[in-house]
């Protein structure tokens, strides 16, 4: 709730920022969009190499190596999937893991509600094969200009509610839509762990359209 609270405060305070069209997700200042072939052109631009056997971009991306996929929904890009080259020991991922964790808490350009740090006496092996517990952290990247913009607008639409019902609607929709997050995901035959993060478009996500 103070998380939340503060980005009330956020938004009234950024209330004289002028609406713009609506953004995507981005990844590397691309946006998550348009289709698979212009995305990967747009991503050899950045130095990537194409391995067409894997069907994915490999090169370095904040400090690792690694293995980028594009994911489609009827030939539009809604998913930019980041896989580590190399895999790392139970010790060396958690600590990976709260360094990505404090990484995005320290970047402006996303939010969260939750911290995601693992304690130092996580057995992140056993809960992972005994309680099936999955290991995730999620953000989303917040345009305090499309967030102004839709405040308004669900305040029009919606006389009786209050600023915080308006916010705690943004929010939402900036979870839904906007959504950047990594989890921990433990190789099938050597049991040990990358990780594996996403970006998401939600505008772009199957919706049910075609069912």
């Amino acid at each position: 709730m103070k998380k939340l609270s503060l980005m009330i405060v956020a938004l009234l305070l950024s209330a004289i920022v002028f609406a713009q069209p609506k953004s995507v997700t981005k990844f590397l200042g691309i946006p998550v969009d348009g289709s698979k072939a212009e995305m990967i052109q747009k991503l050899k631009d950045k130095g990537y190499t194409y391995n067409s056997k894997f069907d994915c971009l490999e090169g370095e991306f904040n400090g690792r190596d690694v293995q980028i996929s594009v994911v489609t929904n009827n030939n539009k890009v809604y998913r930019i999937m980041v896989k580590d080259a190399t895999s790392s020991s139970e010790g060396d991922i958690k600590i990976r893991f709260n360094t990505l964790c404090r990484q995005f808490e320290a970047n402006e350009k996303y939010k969260s509600l939750c911290d995601y740090t693992l304690s130092e006496g996580e057995n992140i092996a056993f809960e992972m094969a005994v309680h099936n517990k999955r290991y995730q952290a999620e953000y989303y990247q917040f345009n305090d200009a499309d967030a102004v913009d839709g405040m308004w607008k669900y305040m029009e639409l919606n006389p009786k509610a209050s600023v915080e019902d308006a916010a705690t609607a943004i929010v939402d929709e900036a979870i839904k839509h906007y959504a950047v997050w990594f989890m921990i995901n433990q190789d099938r035959y050597d049991h040990r762990y990358r990780i594996l993060m996403y970006y998401d478009n939600g505008y772009n996500q199957a919706n049910g359209d075609d069912l």
